[in-house]
């Protein structure tokens, strides 16, 4: 295979990628919880292709041929030649230059994110319950506010106070943990 039809297969497949993350940035405003589920399997059927050829697509086993990509760019409401040309992360095309940031962090930025993500929403939807305990304890230190940050900012309008105690031992910050954790509600489980 020549490296122009691999170019063309690598940009089909970013602006596919580029397509999903459109779909899911739309649902997402305006969804609840129940309508995020299977957010591939709708956005599959919103381009008229089984939930596995997507899946293969992604996975790359399958390449997204020249009828497939017209296809795609008329059920997404593209202009044709769309999915040939590389773009931004907006869709829009490609600046010369390096890409800056995504303002929207929530949006996998890369492959390696899109791997994780899959990867940490594949856990989820298998062992929900198991996957939220663990993914709270891994994040637990990110989650939480230092506690020296927290004590040594004081609210805008509030009266000095005087200087706080020591510093919470591990102990406490531990407890303080657990005490979180125990006031978010479990999920409910899925009716079959």
């Amino acid at each position: 295979m020549c490296s122009a039809a691999r170019d063309v297969a690598q940009i089909r497949l970013d602006n596919a990628m580029l397509l999903f993350e459109e779909f899911v940035a739309a649902t997402v405003k305006h969804a609840d919880a129940a309508a995020l589920r299977g957010l591939e399997r709708r956005f599959a059927e919103r381009l008229q292709i089984q939930p596995s050829y997507w899946s293969q697509i992604k996975g790359r086993s399958r390449q997204i041929g020249e009828r497939l990509a017209r296809q795609f760019e008329l059920l997404c409401h593209k202009p044709q030649g769309w999915m040939d040309q590389e773009h931004g992360a907006h869709g829009q095309p490609a600046a010369a230059g390096p890409a800056p940031q995504d303002s929207t962090p929530s949006v996998p930025q890369d492959d390696d994110e899109r791997f994780i993500v899959g990867l940490v929403l594949t856990y989820y939807r298998r062992h929900p319950q198991r996957a939220r305990t663990r993914l709270l304890d891994l994040l637990g230190e990110v989650l939480t506010p230092e506690p020296a940050a927290v004590l040594s900012k004081p609210l805008p309008g509030a009266r000095p106070t005087a200087p706080a105690a020591a510093p919470p031992s591990q102990a406490d910050e531990l407890d303080a943990w657990r005490r979180l954790q125990q006031g978010i509600a479990p999920l409910k489980p899925k009716k079959r």
